[in-house]
């Protein structure tokens, strides 16, 4: 999706309007940056933090698309292209988050019953 955005952005008039590219191309950015930033952090909490920045660079980059289909700088095809591969990537990260809570959750409840057996024994 990055890619895409930065080939459109740099034909017609969409490569002179530098607010409006250079926006979307860090909303782009932004979404594998955090991906990658929350990667490397220590524990599922702060990867669940950036991958919801993510998401949201998501929901940006989908604000800016109907920006600049209103411009004419995109043809309604391939708005509607960058549009629906923005929703997918929005939906994985969804997907991703919810998968380390319930990471969490599960990591949680075997604890409370490791817990509880212990203290049983002692």
């Amino acid at each position: 999706m990055t890619r895409v955005i930065y080939q459109m952005s740099n034909r017609g008039a969409w490569s002179k309007d530098f607010a409006l590219r250079d926006q979307m191309r860090r909303s782009a950015v932004s979404i594998m940056a955090n991906v990658a930033e929350g990667f490397e952090r220590r524990g599922d909490k702060e990867f669940r933090y950036f991958l919801a920045i993510a998401k949201a660079s998501c929901a940006e980059v989908r604000s800016h698309l109907y920006v600049a289909m209103d411009q004419k700088y995109l043809s309604e095809p391939d708005f509607t292209r960058l549009k629906r591969e923005s929703e997918k990537v929005a939906r994985m990260l969804s997907g991703f988050i919810e998968y380390l809570r319930s990471c969490d959750e599960r990591r949680a409840r075997v604890k409370s019953s490791n817990a509880k057996k212990s203290t049983a024994t002692n």
